[in-house]
């Protein structure tokens, strides 16, 4: 029997495999149910509850795009071109989030033009963050950065604006 040493690993490959069906990690959460709890206890566990998305979006891309996705992070002055309101995506999309071209854009790597360079290309950092985390312990590159990239795209998708 296979045993974890990490607990990342477990996590991405149970994530991956429920964004691979189309299942998100807030209907998952949804699905789970609250179990009848009301008021404070319920949002409570909702505070405590893991969202890699939006932890992943807040400590990288907030402070450019700010914490709403508007565009309006505390170091839009420092840059050349104003990052974009990314609420407004699906609007720009005739009403559909563009689930590839956001992911392509995040990785960086086959995109020839993602804006400025201003914006990190996160497929090779977080692909370098994986080996540098799990170093001896055998992993897959390449599902660890599309995992890390797919819970972004997913939380971006639930910021569009209605």
């Amino acid at each position: 029997m296979m045993r974890w040493n990490r607990p990342f690993a477990l996590g991405a490959w149970v994530l991956g495999g429920f964004l691979g069906r189309g299942i998100t990690a807030s209907a998952v959460w949804a699905q789970s149910g609250s179990g009848g709890q009301t008021g404070a206890l319920q949002r409570d566990t909702e505070r405590r509850s893991v969202d890699p998305g939006r932890r992943g979006f807040e400590s990288n891309c907030a402070a450019c795009h700010g914490k709403t996705g508007r565009g309006d992070g505390p170091v839009v002055e420092l840059l050349k071109r104003s990052p974009p309101d990314l609420t407004q995506l699906s609007r720009k999309n005739g009403g559909v989030f563009p689930i590839d071209r956001v992911y392509q854009t995040i990785e960086g790597g086959t995109v020839a033009a993602h804006g400025s360079r201003e914006m990190p290309i996160w497929g090779r950092d977080y692909r370098i963050q994986g080996a540098e985390y799990f170093m001896d312990v055998p992993y897959d590159p390449d599902a660890y950065v599309r995992t890390r990239l797919l819970w972004l795209v997913e939380y971006l998708s639930r910021l569009q604006a209605r």
